[in-house]
């Protein structure tokens, strides 16, 4: 065996890795910038649920002693998806969908189901709940990129690629529809639209289909009273402020008393019950009044590093399962964190999606932990750029 076949042989059985035991750059920058985002989110969860803590449990800490748990069941999970090859979850791909779906209708069932505020999403008792669709997402994304992956040569054929990605996400989000979710729907629906993108689906058949998705999300968004309600007080809040209105009201008073600097770290109003949600679904107000816009932009920029990095792992991955695996993991990410700050500072609807690694919550945090690991797998076993070539 020659010593450039013994070094690859070796690099296969290490995961990827160098003889040295070095790893990409690319995965030690995502895990630094996970790691901050997490820890932005134990800080400002502390901050932003103390006054709700109080009132809920008698305790300021309540709800960071849950989110500091649900941290460290994230930290596990991802240590497991890194340590294990990403290759390996492939051959669950399709029983982990088909356990998601039958959780997904197991929510609707009455008595079975967890409803809060109008919703059923959750299964299990008290505190010890988990959100089905939080699973779906990863679940869903894992058999997208394996039959994409496996069918790369016939991605022109609709009926072995397009049509039943289609039908298996269809699927997922009318059973996310009849919960009601549609802030989880339209992020579910953004993943398998990227994977099909990466996957080299044709531009015309993709774009007919966002046409359709389009037009079926204002069908649904109207459909409901409470949906277009939510949409037209989008529009125009101050038409109903202590209504319909009032979140996003609120939302905005917060962001504008931070100014540049910020009121302080713990010094939020907000948080005093003016601002429902302000430790969950709306934590960026509370970054913007008390870390002001220095502190939000912070965050923003965090969140684009991530997508340039996630990106790069795309690119960089040694098969076409690994990028189509980076790309959804990293337009999840991207599009969950535009949908929650965007109704944050009032350019979108509210739609009740958490921000990623910073709201308090634990399904949703647990299981995009698990897939971010799938995502450092990737960027470790990166293939290394090309120099450029030298000058004649």
């Amino acid at each position: 065996m020659t010593a450039t076949a013994d070094r690859r042989s070796r690099a296969r059985r290490t995961g990827g890795l160098a003889d040295d035991g070095s790893r990409p750059a690319t995965y030690w920058l995502l895990l630094a910038l996970v790691g901050v985002l997490t820890l932005i989110g134990l800080v400002m969860v502390l901050s932003a649920s103390s006054v709700q803590g109080v009132r809920d449990h008698g305790s300021s800490w309540a709800y960071f002693h849950r989110q500091l748990l649900w941290v460290a069941l994230g930290g596990v999970a991802l240590a497991v998806t890194l340590r294990v090859d990403y290759r390996v979850w492939r051959r669950f791909s399709t029983p982990a969908l088909l356990v998601s779906l039958g959780l997904l209708a197991l929510v609707l069932v009455p008595q079975v189901g967890v409803t809060v505020n109008g919703s059923s999403r959750w299964l299990g008792a008290g505190t010890l709940r988990i959100q089905p669709a939080e699973i779906a997402k990863l679940a869903l994304l894992l058999f997208c990129a394996d039959l994409l992956a496996r069918r790369a040569t016939r991605m022109r054929d609709s009926r072995a690629t397009l049509r039943p990605v289609v039908l298996v996400g269809g699927a997922v989000g009318a059973l996310l529809m009849l919960q009601p979710d549609m802030g989880t729907t339209l992020v579910t629906g953004a993943i398998v639209f990227s994977v099909l993108f990466v996957a080299g689906a044709p531009l015309h058949r993709l774009g007919v289909l966002a046409l359709v998705a389009s037009a079926g999300a204002t069908v649904l968004a109207f459909s409901e009273g409470y949906r277009r309600a939510r949409l037209l007080a989008f529009v125009n809040p101050e038409a109903d402020p202590t209504n319909t209105g009032y979140q996003t009201i609120q939302s905005l008073v917060g962001i504008a008393s931070g100014g540049i600097g910020g009121v302080g770290l713990g010094a939020s109003r907000a948080k005093w019950g003016f601002l429902p949600n302000a430790h969950t679904d709306f934590i960026f107000a509370i970054i913007g009044e008390e870390l002001g816009l220095i502190g939000g932009l912070l965050v923003v920029g965090l969140f684009a590093g991530f997508g340039v990095l996630g990106v790069r792992a795309a690119i960089r991955a040694p098969d076409r399962f690994g990028a189509l695996l980076a790309a959804g993991i990293t337009t999840w990410v991207l599009v969950q964190a535009f949908v929650n700050i965007g109704a944050v500072v009032g350019i979108l609807p509210i739609t009740g999606v958490p921000l990623p690694f910073v709201s308090f919550g634990g399904s949703s945090l647990i299981v995009l932990m698990a897939a971010t690991g799938l995502l450092l797998s990737v960027a470790r076993q990166g293939r290394p750029q090309r120099p450029a070539p030298a000058p004649a």
